[in-house]
């Protein structure tokens, strides 16, 4: 019972730092304005569920959230991540995650 008590502690935690930091930017966005600073990206809605895998990631002991929502991140940023990568090929990074998630779903089911 403590475990899952504690679980809900963690989930609060991590929610409630998201929360706080998406208030900060905010009202940051609305004083300085990020996108006149040529820094439009901070605002944007991946980004924050970047922030947001970040603080999972951070907050909570179970790490499950946090690589999800990075795992989602990655996927709807596969374009970025690919032109970061370089020279690398379109199909590698794809193919890589279907194999680590096939990895994945293999240990899991032992």
């Amino acid at each position: 019972m403590a475990a899952k008590a504690s679980n809900h502690k963690d989930t609060y935690r991590a929610t409630a730092v998201f929360l706080a930091l998406m208030g900060i930017l905010y009202l940051a966005d609305r004083l300085i304005g990020f996108s006149s600073h040529g820094l439009s990206w901070v605002m944007q809605k991946d980004t924050m569920l970047l922030y947001a895998a970040v603080a999972f990631l951070w907050f909570k002991a179970d790490k499950s959230v946090g690589i999800i929502l990075a795992g989602i991140w990655l996927i709807q940023n596969i374009g970025l991540v690919t032109t970061l990568l370089g020279q690398m090929s379109g199909y590698l990074l794809p193919a890589s995650l279907l194999l680590i998630g096939i990895l994945l779903y293999w240990l899991s089911s032992r």
